[in-house]
């Protein structure tokens, strides 16, 4: 059944300015193989609200959540989830064909917090807006650390793996903050996590991000 969140609204991104910065800041760029002065110049194209992300096939999810970081913790990705790197967007997701782009339009999805994967992704597309992918969400959370509330988190559907028959593989990835259980290890408790849940499966603390459009600057 759906749930109401009472958690805080998510801060608002930062001007696009500030969101160049702070990727420069992590190293982003240098992953991506991009200049400083390269990502300056497209974050003056970005539109007003919209969010500045980094291609994944310059800068794929393996590399970026180490950067992420909650209360001095980093990042890490679930042990179980050594091919993140292979999970590419889903048939109705179009990445721009440019190194970096805008993402407009960002929500958390909290009005479906205990939906399921199967159940989310008709009701998003539905409303017009694109499941988010799961390097669009490690953006988000790289400009806005604060999308990740204890209880309140979500994933990032529009990323899939697909076998080599052609099928779905049934894992969905997200993020969330570790309890610093089992593999992840005490030391981890509260870092943010890279994992993923099956798309059958409802959770009461994982809601769906999306957004209204993307477009290359």
């Amino acid at each position: 059944m759906p749930m109401t969140s009472t958690a805080p609204a998510p801060t608002p991104l930062p001007p696009a300015a500030v969101q160049a910065e702070r990727l420069i800041a992590l190293g982003a760029h240098r992953i991506a193989g991009l200049t400083a002065r390269g990502l300056c110049e497209a974050a003056d194209r970005l539109p007003t609200g919209a969010l500045l992300v980094v291609h994944p096939d310059r800068a794929p999810a393996s590399a970026l959540a180490p950067l992420l970081e909650l209360g001095g913790k980093p990042g890490f990705v679930v042990a179980d989830m050594t091919d993140v790197d292979a999970f590419e967007p889903i048939e109705a997701v179009e990445l721009p064909a440019a190194p970096v782009y805008a993402v407009r339009g960002v929500e958390r999805g909290d009005e479906m917090l205990n939906w399921s994967p199967d159940e989310a992704l008709p009701a998003i597309t539905a409303a017009g807006r694109t499941p988010l992918t799961l390097a669009e969400g490690i953006h988000w959370l790289l400009q806005c650390p604060d999308v990740l509330a204890r209880n309140v988190c979500f994933m990032t559907i529009g990323s899939r793996l697909r076998k080599g028959d052609g099928r779905l593989d049934s894992r969905t990835p997200a993020l969330w903050i570790s309890n610093g259980t089992g593999r992840d290890g005490r030391e981890r408790r509260g870092a943010p996590k890279v994992g993923w849940c099956w798309a059958g499966n409802r959770h009461t603390w994982l809601g769906f991000a999306s957004a209204t459009a993307r477009a290359a600057v």
